[in-house]
């Protein structure tokens, strides 16, 4: 018997948290079991109910959901934040993956990405909507100049996760990881953090659609 996935609705919309919900609970084993219109009454909610996953909207009354996302990982790490928005810039995608969010999905994407979605971030992995691996996709000669050590790197990178915590989970030092970054970043040509981020975004949309 497949496990329920036990659903939070942030949006300050409450007619597109209707819409969600019915979406939703047309999946046998996904169930709403709460709903929020911004972030600290999600957080709030969180507190109160048992929730797997938070379908998080960013434009809101009284925060953005790429705050709320920071708040959500820190208070309740074990919660998975899945972003849920109309706006397709990578910046916001970058911005919610150093916050902790495991997705990102665009509110015009079809109905069955966000069912995808939820599936693909319930077993681990991360999901992003086919347009913004569009955008997020570049040239990736430069890739195979990187040493399997640095391929974990950016895995673990795309995932959002700090220096510290790569270091925990590949048995390295801080310092070590951060050779690794700044090697990544000569061999590919790139400067800024925000750029190594998007790149590590579309090394890991590519490896999970098999290239």
């Amino acid at each position: 018997m497949t496990p329920t996935i036990k659903i939070l609705l942030v949006d300050d919309h409450p007619l597109v948290r209707d819409g969600l919900r019915a979406r939703l609970e047309a999946v046998p084993q996904f169930r709403v079991v709460a709903e929020a219109g911004g972030a600290a009454e999600a957080l709030e909610q969180a507190a109160l109910h048992d929730i797997d996953l938070v379908l998080m909207d960013i434009n809101m009354r009284g925060g953005n959901g790429i705050e709320a996302t920071a708040r959500f990982k820190q208070a309740f790490p074990t919660i998975a934040v899945l972003i849920l928005s109309m706006h397709d810039k990578l910046e916001y995608v970058s911005q919610a993956i150093q916050a902790g969010a495991r997705g990102y999905v665009l509110k015009d994407a079809p109905g069955k990405d966000i069912v995808v979605a939820i599936e693909t971030v319930m077993s681990g992995g991360i999901y992003y909507s086919a347009a913004l691996a569009r955008q997020l996709a570049k040239p990736l000669s430069q890739e195979s100049q990187l040493t399997s050590r640095e391929h974990e790197v950016l895995r673990h990178i795309a995932n959002g996760e700090s220096n510290k915590q790569i270091a925990r989970a590949l048995d390295l030092s801080v310092r070590t990881v951060e050779t690794h970054r700044l090697n990544i970043k000569r061999k590919l040509g790139i400067e800024g953090q925000a750029e190594l981020i998007r790149f590590a975004v579309q090394h890991a949309q590519f490896a999970r659609d098999g290239g």
